[in-house]
């Protein structure tokens, strides 16, 4: 299995030796290097607009009017997360000056605001956050955004500016990781620590996929797993999360999250991979994993190392 995981584009491998097969720093350095010259992140790099957009669009495409089988992923936003996702060394985008023309040149779609200071979409921000950071933009505001917008219930939802009151799983686990990436990035303040321990006992107590007020479990998508994640929420996607955020604190796997754990297991089939539950509609530069009911290598990757995770720390 490990063998099947090293032959691939370097954007998955450096993860597999540096998260499976522990190699010293030196050999999965070398090997997250070359994203930027090989595979998906050289072909994602040749694709980036001389003003520093991708498809002409901050989260979608320019001149997009729906009327698509699914969402596009080729704009800004996906297309940033992506080589980040990969591993791409940030000083490669730093010397394109990515971050100051996208400040110059890109706005949302939603009431053309300035791209480093957000919108209102919890889980578009949370991106924002991640790949500022990354990029060394300006993204406190945002952060500050989070911080008010809380809800009630601990958690965040995208639909808030439609008056939601109640949380959501995808909006919140995507808050989170902004929130995880801003605390490992600068040390947290005691509000931002103080939010993410919220929205994290929100997916708690849930036990990352059932209702609170049933113990149902949200919906039929929890345990179906697709790479690349791109929005959506299910047990795999919440525990990779979880698993970074002990990681970072230091702390022990909660057993809260035995059951999740056991639905990632239940996937994992008999030599050991994780098959590709879907593959979300909507155009793409090209695809990066394969089709549904095959053999992932990236859930195989993912699924891994929660379970070697969990097994070590509970």
């Amino acid at each position: 299995m490990t063998d099947w995981l090293l032959d691939s584009d370097p954007a998955l491998r450096w993860q597999v030796e540096r998260d499976l097969r522990h190699e010293p720093p030196e050999v999965w350095e070398a090997t997250r290097a070359r994203v930027a010259t090989e595979g998906f992140g050289a072909r994602l790099l040749a694709l980036q607009d001389p003003d520093g957009q991708w498809a002409g669009g901050a989260f979608f495409p320019a001149g997009f009017r729906g009327g698509e089988d699914g969402q596009p992923w080729t704009a800004t936003t996906w297309s940033l997360n992506s080589l980040r996702e990969w591993g791409l060394d940030p000083a490669v985008l730093r010397a394109r000056r990515t971050a100051e023309l996208i400040a110059e040149n890109s706005r949302w779609e939603y009431d053309n605001l300035p791209y480093w200071g957000g919108e209102v979409d919890c889980c578009i921000n949370s991106w924002t956050v991640l790949n500022g950071l990354w990029l060394g933009a300006d993204v406190t505001g945002i952060v500050d955004w989070f911080v008010e917008h809380r809800l009630p219930d601990g958690g965040w939802n995208c639909e808030w500016v439609e008056g939601s009151t109640r949380s959501s799983v995808h909006s919140t686990l995507n808050t989170l990781k902004g929130l995880l990436a801003y605390d490992i990035a600068t040390g947290g303040t005691d509000a931002t620590r103080e939010a993410r321990r919220s929205g994290e006992e929100y997916l708690l107590q849930r036990k990352l996929f059932r209702r609170l007020s049933t113990g149902e479990p949200v919906a039929d998508w929890v345990d179906r797993f697709a790479y690349p994640f791109r929005w959506f929420y299910n047990v795999l996607n919440a525990a990779e999360y979880f698993r970074e955020a002990s990681l970072f604190d230091g702390t022990p796997p909660d057993p809260r999250m035995a059951e999740a754990i056991e639905l990632i297991r239940a996937a994992r089939q008999p030599d050991g991979s994780w098959l590709q539950g879907r593959r979300h509609p909507g155009r793409v530069w090209f695809e990066v994993d394969v089709p549904a009911g095959e053999p992932s290598k990236w859930l195989t990757l993912s699924g891994t190392r929660v379970l070697d995770w969990w097994q070590k720390g509970s």
